[in-house]
């Protein structure tokens, strides 16, 4: 079973859509990489020779950020909107949508579970 930047790939999908697997590459990315090999696309993993894993272990280690370096940066990133105090950086830090997004409905994702507010019996009808 290969594996590449510590992911173990998909033995029964073609390579381009196998390479997806590896947190940081999309299927454009994997498509360059695999032109780049010289691999043919329409190979699948399973099938890949140790000559051609190697060359595509190279590429994705030399040219791209993948996996734990990337998560790292994008970590840090988040931190340091967080650290200098910046609207986007407070949306972060109390859980709410970043990229101005409305709440009032939807948000559910980043809000968690509704939280039911109650309305005390004694002050729905009251009257005096």
């Amino acid at each position: 079973m290969p594996r590449i930047a510590g992911v173990d790939l998909p033995l029964n999908k073609r390579v381009e859509y196998g390479l997806t697997a590896i947190y940081g590459i999309g299927l454009s990315t994997a498509r360059k990489i695999v032109l780049e090999c010289q691999v043919d696309p329409s190979k699948k993993i399973k099938d890949l020779t140790d000559d051609e894993v190697t060359r595509i272990r190279k590429i994705i280690e030399s040219e791209y950020r993948v996996e734990g370096a990337l998560r790292a940066d994008i970590a840090a990133n988040i931190k340091r909107l967080i650290d200098i105090g910046s609207y986007r950086g407070i949306r972060h830090k109390i859980g709410l949508p970043v990229r101005g997004q409305r709440t009032r409905t939807n948000a559910r994702t980043r809000k968690g579970k509704r939280k039911t507010v109650a309305v005390s019996k004694g002050a729905v009808g009251e009257k005096k």
